[in-house]
């Protein structure tokens, strides 16, 4: 038999496989969101999004960077290449193939079937004494209607004097302690102001977390939930944003998470504007004092960055971190063994944990003394 009349030789069904993964090129399906990278711990991660069921997971900056090149125009030898000029390395088939998987099996990968939008929460959970209530059926579409509303207010040459202006009344409230302690002892004492001023205080806490939801809007954010939390007997309004970690830039999640307290602060410009002009005779501007000292410290001390307050997600953006305290609590947990124990996290890592280990430790004993020396205060007067 010549050589021209051998027989091809015949490729295994694996090897076909193989030669399909690699001839493959793959594109991330629309809408799939991944988040800038935080760190987490001592790795640094980016988080991924289903753009329909919801599901989020966990990749590393290498996985980040190959998802990237997934555009539907690179088969493997162009994603390996990439990868190799990258990171001086060269991208495994196993680990490509794997994450092909991965990607596959989630969803994540253009002409995956579509999977089961997620089941919406119960419009209730809870007791009477601690749960909570869905109160808005389409909070995407009442957040946008709001946003479209303030839309024109939200401009940077409107915001930028308002911020000022609040932070004028603030530093001249705060400016005189004793006058804004007087105050607020005179408005305890006479409950036809304490009262309409507490109504008023708790509809100020709606209007953060609608500002929350609008602010999130303004950035392309995605309202999924607005309703009703309580703890017997207090009742509060909450307002969920679904993709929060994914708004682009930092800014955005900064303004986000400060939008609630900046709206607390703007709704007292008109008792501040009233306290502003009258005498300081009139017997009207004590109990006005105090009231623009509570509204003040209510609204500041959400910035305080202790979790669950906005001041926590500020911090944890501002410093492109997750799940900071309790990062932070297992970092102090392994550093209690030793060095060795942390050994694996970065400088930078080992820095940012320390220093909120201390901060948090201090607000919280700052927040003990001044509710003690507070209550002291009372009781003496």
């Amino acid at each position: 038999m010549s050589a021209t009349d051998r027989p091809a030789p015949q490729h295994t069904t694996a090897e076909r496989t193989a030669d399909a993964v690699r001839a493959y090129r793959p594109a991330l399906r629309d809408g799939v969101l991944i988040s800038p990278a935080l760190l987490r711990g001592p790795r640094t991660v980016h988080l991924v999004k289903h753009p329909v069921s919801q599901a989020a997971f966990e990749i590393g900056p290498r996985e980040r960077f190959v998802l990237g090149l997934l555009d539907g125009t690179r088969d493997a030898d162009d994603v390996e290449a990439a990868y190799a000029q990258r990171f001086r390395r060269r991208l495994p088939p196993e680990q490509w193939t794997r994450l092909l998987g991965l990607l596959g099996t989630r969803g994540l990968l253009d002409g995956s079937p579509d999977p089961a939008p997620p089941e919406p929460p119960p419009a209730r959970t809870g007791t009477l004494w601690k749960g909570s209530r869905r109160t808005v059926a389409d909070a995407q579409a009442t957040t946008g209607r709001l946003h479209r509303l303030l839309r024109p207010l939200l401009r940077s040459w409107v915001q930028l004097p308002l911020l000022g202006a609040v932070l004028m009344m603030t530093a001249v409230v705060l400016a005189d302690p004793g006058a804004a302690w007087d105050g607020t002892v005179e408005l305890l004492t006479r409950p036809l102001l304490l009262v309409p001023f507490a109504v008023f205080l708790w509809f100020s806490v709606c209007a953060h977390e609608l500002a929350h939801g609008v602010a999130a809007r303004h950035y392309g954010g995605v309202v999924t939930e607005i309703g009703l939390r309580w703890r017997f007997p207090a009742m509060m309004m909450y307002c969920t944003v679904g993709n929060y970690l994914f708004l682009k830039g930092r800014r955005a999640k900064l303004v986000v998470a400060a939008a609630g307290a900046h709206v607390n602060l703007l709704l007292l410009l008109p008792l501040g504007l009233w306290w502003a002009f009258l005498d300081p005779s009139d017997p009207v501007r004590a109990p006005l004092t105090g009231m623009l000292f509570v509204g003040i410290v209510q609204a500041l001390s959400n910035l305080v960055p202790l979790p669950p307050l906005d001041g926590y997600r500020m911090l944890g953006h501002a410093l492109g971190t997750a799940n900071l305290a309790p990062e932070t609590a297992a970092y102090l947990k392994l550093r209690r063994r030793g060095r060795d124990a942390v050994a694996a996290y970065p400088p930078r890592a080992r820095r940012i944990h320390t220093a909120y280990a201390v901060t948090a430790v201090a607000l919280v004993l700052l927040a003990v003394a001044g509710s003690v020396t507070a209550v002291a205060l009372l009781v003496m007067r």
